[in-house]
């Protein structure tokens, strides 16, 4: 005699959505290596593993999502990323951008990382368009960020709480820096500054 297991179907629905949910999420890095990660030409010791995490310090460089196949590309997404900073810290998420051999990138927006550092923009800006003066958290500690892009607005939580948020309207002209489409980029800003990423992933959205 055969023994059939019948599965409410709304158990079964939810399992579905809690499985396809969890495969959309996209690891860039899990401390175990930079594949799909290309460095900037330019002081590339700046981004290094070191014991299972990423290190930010060392003279200007930043170190690009580009994917299995070099053309990595986001329009709306949902990324987060966990990071701890040093006193003076400065650094950045960048999305929409595009790889540069040097300098800062120019496509673009920065979602700023900085608790202590002198720049009044700290930690959840959306540097020098929506920017917030406290940070939110402290040096030392590990801190996720959350940054949702969908259509014309940013969003970031810290550590679940919403910090900041943005709309683009007509009115911002500048036409490099702004919500459009591209890749991820990790910034080392400076020898005195020091930030750890443990881990980041993404989930595109519609």
């Amino acid at each position: 005699m055969k023994t059939i297991l019948r599965i409410p179907q709304l158990l079964l629905c939810s399992l579905f959505v809690s499985i396809t949910s969890a495969a959309e999420w996209q690891v860039l890095f899990d401390g175990s290596s930079l594949d799909g990660w290309k460095h900037a030409e330019e002081n590339q010791k700046s981004a290094r593993i070191e014991n299972g995490v990423l290190v930010l310090n060392g003279e200007r460089c930043h170190l690009f999502w580009v994917g299995d196949d070099g053309k990595a590309s986001f329009q709306n997404f949902e990324a987060e990323i966990v990071f701890q900073t040093e006193k003076n810290a400065n650094s950045g998420l960048f999305f929409h951008t595009r790889w540069q051999a040097e300098d800062w990138p120019a496509y673009g927006l920065e979602c700023q990382i900085n608790a202590t550092h002198e720049d009044e923009r700290k930690t959840g800006s959306i540097y020098g368009v929506q920017d917030v003066k406290q940070p939110g958290h402290k040096d030392g500690e590990w801190v996720t960020i959350k940054l949702r892009v969908e259509g014309n607005q940013v969003k970031v939580w810290l550590n679940g709480k919403l910090h900041n948020e943005w709309t683009q309207t007509a009115a911002h002209t500048w036409k490099k820096k702004r919500i459009d489409s591209g890749t991820f980029a990790l910034q080392a800003h400076d020898p005195e500054s020091i930030v750890k990423i443990k881990s980041m992933k993404v989930k595109p959205l519609p």
